[in-house]
C-alpha cells in the first residue's frame, strides 16, 4: 500500500490554470467514485478551493501518472497542458504535507483557519462517496488533530493578519461589546465585505453598507442581514454608526471633518471608530482632530499586521516541530498495518491446529477415555503444533548462519540472550 497525491496551489499555478483543475461541490463524489474504479487506486478524497486543488489516494503501486493521466481526462485536458505547474507526493512526504495545508503552514495568508474547514469538508465528501478506507481515513483523523495542535499549543492563529481582520479587533479594543454597536462601512469590494464578514461573525447588532452603486451595496448588505445607502445619503446615517470602515477607489475624500462634527453633536459626543483603508484617503486627516474620535489609516494597521506575521513566522517553527511529531506518530500506526496480515495468518495456523487437536480431544473423551489422559495430550499436542515450525526455522537459521533471523527471533519471543 502507498499514499500518493498530485496537485497545485497558489504558488505553483496562476488562476487560469487552478480554475481548469477545480472541482465544484456538486460534481465531488461522482469524481471520487470515478476515480475508484482506476486499477490500483484503493481510497481517494479530494480537496479542492481556490487556492488549490490536491487528489489524495491509497494505491497498490506507486505510478503517480495513472494519477495524472486520470485528472486530465476527467477535466478533458492532456496533462501537458498542467504538468509543469504540479507537485507530486507520497508516504513521509504526503502525510507532513496535508498535516502543514491543515494548519495553515501552506496557505496564502500564513496560519489562515479556512482550510481546516475545507479539509473536512473533502473528508465528509469523500466519505459519503464511499471511497475512504482505513488508511486515507485514519491520515484525516490524524491531519485533524495535528492541526487542532498546532492552533491550541502555537499562537500561529491569535493574531490578524488582513486589514479587515485587524481593522474589526481594533474596534474589540474600543467597545466592550460589538453586539450592541452599528457599523457603516463605506464601499462594497473585497475588503469591505471580509470587514462585514467578521463583524458579523462577531455578532454586530446592525451593518450599513454605503456605495456609489446601490444594487452592489444592497447584493452584498442582504448577505449579512444589514441594509444599503447611496453614498449620498451618507450625512443622514453617519450618526448612527459607531464603527465606520472606508474602503473605496474615490480619488477625493467622502467624509469631510465637518460632517462627522455634525454627527458627533447628533451622537451627543458618543465616541465614534473610524478606520480608512483607502489609499488615497476616503476620511480628511484633519478628522483625527476631533476628541470623540479613533481615526485610524491603513498604515497604522499595517504596522500591526507587520508585527503579528512575524509573530506568526515564529509561532510556525513550533508549528513544524508538532508536525515532526505527529508524522512519526502516523508511521508508526502505518508500520503496525503491514504486519497486520502476518499476525492475521499466524493466529489462523493457531487457531486451525487448537481446533483440530480439541476435536480428536473431544471424540476421545466420548470413547471414554480417562479425562486427565485427553486434557495431558491435548496440551503436550498443542505445544508441538505451535512450537515445531518456529523451532526448525531458528534451527535451520543457526545453521545457515543467519545471525540476523537469530536476533529477531529472541526479540519476537522475549528470550534472554544465550
Amino acid at each position: 500500500m502507498t499514499l500518493l497525491s498530485v496537485g497545485i496551489n497558489h504558488n505553483t499555478a496562476p488562476v487560469a490554470i487552478r480554475e481548469q483543475l477545480s472541482f465544484a461541490l456538486e460534481i465531488l463524489k461522482p469524481s471520487l467514485q470515478s476515480l475508484l474504479t482506476v486499477t490500483g487506486i484503493s481510497e481517494a478524497a479530494i480537496l479542492s478551493t481556490c487556492n488549490r486543488t490536491e487528489v489524495y489516494c491509497s494505491a497498490h503501486s506507486t505510478d503517480q501518472q495513472t494519477l495524472i493521466e486520470w485528472v486530465a481526462d476527467n477535466k478533458k485536458l492532456t496533462s501537458s497542458d498542467f504538468s509543469p505547474y504540479l507537485y507530486c507526493h507520497s508516504d513521509n512526504q504526503l502525510i507532513r504535507h496535508i498535516f502543514r495545508v491543515a494548519s495553515g503552514l501552506d496557505s496564502m495568508v500564513l496560519g489562515e483557519p479556512q482550510i481546516l474547514g475545507q479539509m473536512k469538508t473533502a473528508y465528509q465528501i469523500a466519505s459519503e462517496a464511499g471511497t475512504l478506507g482505513k488508511h486515507l481515513g485514519k491520515l484525516f483523523q490524524y491531519t485533524f488533530n495535528t492541526a487542532k495542535k498546532v492552533r491550541t499549543d502555537t499562537a500561529i492563529g491569535s493574531s490578524p493578519v488582513s486589514v479587515a481582520f485587524a481593522a474589526v479587533q481594533f474596534a474589540q479594543q474600543i467597545f466592550d461589546k460589538l453586539s450592541e454597536q452599528t457599523a457603516l462601512l463605506i464601499g462594497a469590494g473585497e475588503t469591505i465585505e471580509l470587514a462585514a464578514r467578521h463583524l458579523s461573525q462577531q455578532g454586530i447588532e446592525k451593518i450599513i453598507i454605503a456605495n456609489r452603486t446601490y444594487e452592489r451595496a444592497h447584493r452584498l448588505a442582504m448577505q449579512f442581514n444589514g441594509y444599503a445607502i447611496e453614498l449620498s445619503e451618507l450625512p443622514n446615517h453617519l450618526a448612527e454608526a459607531d464603527i465606520v470602515i472606508s474602503s473605496t477607489a474615490s480619488p477625493l475624500p467622502i467624509l469631510g471633518k465637518g460632517s462627522v462634527e455634525s454627527a458627533l453633536k447628533k451622537r451627543k459626543r458618543k465616541p465614534m471608530f473610524m478606520v480608512d483603508l483607502a489609499v488615497p484617503r476616503d476620511i480628511e486627516a484633519e478628522v483625527e482632530q476631533l476628541s470623540d474620535v479613533y481615526l485610524y489609516t491603513v498604515d497604522d494597521l499595517q504596522q500591526t499586521i507587520d508585527q503579528n506575521m512575524h509573530s506568526r513566522r515564529l509561532a510556525a517553527e513550533q508549528a513544524e516541530e508538532i508536525i515532526d511529531t505527529q508524522v512519526e506518530h502516523f508511521l508508526t500506526w502505518l508500520r503496525a498495518q503491514s504486519a497486520q496480515t502476518m499476525i492475521r495468518d499466524y493466529r489462523q495456523n493457531a487457531e486451525l491446529a487448537r481446533d483440530e487437536l480439541l476435536a480428536k480431544a473431544l471424540a476421545a473423551l466420548k470413547n471414554g477415555s480417562p479425562a486427565e489422559d485427553v486434557i495431558n495430550r491435548l496440551a503436550h499436542g498443542l505445544t508441538n503444533k505451535l512450537l515445531h515450525t518456529p523451532s526448525t526455522q531458528i534451527r535451520m537459521a543457526a545453521e545457515q548462519e543467519r545471525h540476523d533471523l537469530l536476533a529477531a527471533a529472541l526479540e519476537i519471543f522475549n528470550l534472554n540472550q544465550p
